[in-house]
């Protein structure tokens, strides 16, 4: 890998690990820094499996990615596929002709003239399974060292994808939590109770109700404001 896409490639992964973006922000970024760092590439993707085995593109740069995507998922072939089940690398540099995929190449040649493609399974966490995608409308466009560079960048998305799905969690217990004590003490006013009663009859609720607390709490706060506006 030359100097200056090295360079590139990491301070791309910096500005990735460094931005606090949310999990949705952080996959359209890692997308787009690929398509960027890598020569010939002219569409990327992100495919995640989601509950039930699901596959869905969760990212990418080009409609030519969804499309191409859909098929593989209907079609339950392609190499976005093989790396989510086999945790491999594909590449292809002839997708019309290629024995592996004898439904979805040709088809997906035909609907979006890629030719070839490169695959790496993004090593996240157990909960997610994360396929890079790189499509190229050229025949053999991916060489060894763009096969090199694919994984240098796939390594680096990984710990991305990481720190943004650790930050969403924390986001969310965080709000969670904020909200949780807005509805108590709008309940402490309401019925001039304590902080731990107000939390209990919360509590309480919740469970007569079969409604998560974190939900009940944002109906109390959102009830709250709707009856000040009509006050106003």
């Amino acid at each position: 890998m030359d100097e200056k896409l090295s360079e590139r490639i990491g301070e791309a992964a910096r500005h990735l690990q460094e931005s606090h973006e949310d999990i949705e922000a952080t996959l359209q970024s890692a997308v787009e820094v690929t398509l960027a760092s890598i020569e010939g590439c002219d569409a990327v993707g992100l495919s995640m499996v989601l509950k039930r085995r699901q596959i869905e593109t969760v990212a990418a740069t080009d409609t030519m990615v969804r499309i191409a995507d859909q098929l593989q998922y209907e079609l339950e072939e392609g190499p976005c596929l093989g790396v989510l089940w086999e945790r491999a690398v594909m590449r292809s540099g002839d997708l019309e002709h290629d024995e592996r995929w004898p439904s979805w190449g040709p088809r997906v040649v035909k609907e979006t003239e890629a030719r070839s493609i490169m695959s790496f399974a993004l090593f996240t966490n157990a909960d997610h399974l994360v396929a890079l995608n790189l499509y190229s409308r050229s025949a053999d466009a991916f060489d060894d060292l763009a096969l090199a560079e694919g994984m240098s960048i796939a390594a680096q998305i990984s710990i991305a994808v990481s720190a943004a799905q650790k930050w969403d969690v924390m986001s969310q217990g965080l709000v969670s939590r904020t909200v949780i004590g807005q509805a108590t003490g709008i309940l402490m006013e309401r019925y001039d109770l304590d902080p731990v009663k107000a939390f209990s009859v919360m509590t309480r609720m919740s469970n007569d109700g079969n409604i998560k607390l974190r939900i009940l709490a944002a109906q109390i706060v959102a009830n709250r404001a709707e009856s000040k506006r009509d006050v106003l």
